[in-house]
Formats: C-alpha cells, sequence, structure tokens
C-alpha cells in the first residue's frame, strides 16, 4: 500500500561520493559526466555535508560574475567542496516513511536526504523518486541501485 512505503522502498543505494578536500572542478565534471545533481560529502568515511548542482553555480555565480569560462573553471579547481556544501546535512532513516521524507525536503527547500543507517550511509532519497512514487511510477531495483540525476 502506497500509504505504508518506507525510505528503504524507494531509495537509491548506489551513489557517488566525494571527500571534502576534493575541488569544485572536479565535483562539476562528475555532476556533468554522471548526470547527478546531488553528492553526499564524506571525511573520513563519515557523511559530512552534501553538495548540489545548486551550490556549485551559486559558489561560481557569486564569485565570478561576468568573467569566461577558463577563469571559471579555474576558481572551480581553487576552491574546496567544504566552503561550499551544505552541513550539517539533513538525514532521514532507511525506516521513515516517504512523506516524512517529502515533508523534509519540502519544509526545508532541498532536492535530496541522505538516508542513513545507524552511522552508515545506506542511500540517497531525492525529490525525483517521491515524485515517481506518488505518480505510481514503478522503478525496478536495477533501477534505484544505479546512480542517476534526482
Amino acid at each position: 500500500m502506497i500509504d505504508h512505503a518506507r525510505v528503504r522502498d524507494i531509495m537509491q543505494t548506489k551513489i557517488v561520493t566525494i571527500g571534502v578536500t576534493e575541488r569544485l572542478s572536479t565535483v562539476e565534471d562528475i555532476m556533468t559526466l554522471g548526470r547527478v545533481r546531488h553528492m553526499p560529502v564524506v571525511h573520513g568515511g563519515q557523511l559530512v555535508g552534501v553538495l548540489s548542482q545548486r551550490d556549485l553555480l551559486r559558489a561560481s555565480l557569486s564569485e565570478l560574475g561576468s568573467y569566461g569560462s577558463e577563469a571559471r573553471r579555474a576558481f572551480l579547481h581553487a576552491i574546496e567542496i567544504e566552503r561550499v556544501m551544505s552541513a550539517p546535512p539533513i538525514v532521514i532513516d532507511p525506516d521513515a516513511r516517504v512523506q516524512l521524507a517529502a515533508r523534509l525536503m519540502a519544509d526545508r527547500k532541498i532536492g535530496c536526504l541522505p538516508v542513513l543507517d545507524g552511522d552508515v550511509l545506506a542511500g540517497m532519497i531525492t525529490e525525483t523518486d517521491v515524485l515517481c512514487w506518488v505518480a505510481g511510477v514503478e522503478r525496478d531495483a536495477a533501477e534505484r541501485g544505479s546512480p542517476r540525476q534526482g
């Protein structure tokens, strides 16, 4: 029954993470090539933040204004993720109801929630996952397990 669905039922389980000391240029490449909109940021194996395409855009627009693409790329290479990521991350338990995840994302105006099972990053639930669930779009386990835009 749809109203009893849990986060674990619709979350993505194969997610791309990035280290806190990586550069924004690396994230931009991964997001572009992998068609990923949100990336959990880890340090020492622990989740410390989330970086979204919106964070990346905000950082580059705030600093560069009208500079060209080479200057933008140099800027992104010089900035560590830690300076622009959203931290601490807003997370959810895999056994939480999907409605709670949707409410948290709507209330906080965020597009994803890392899913923590204890201290372990178990997956990610995105607004796309929730919208597909609401629309009754069946997605098989292989699709939920592959990194994708979300």
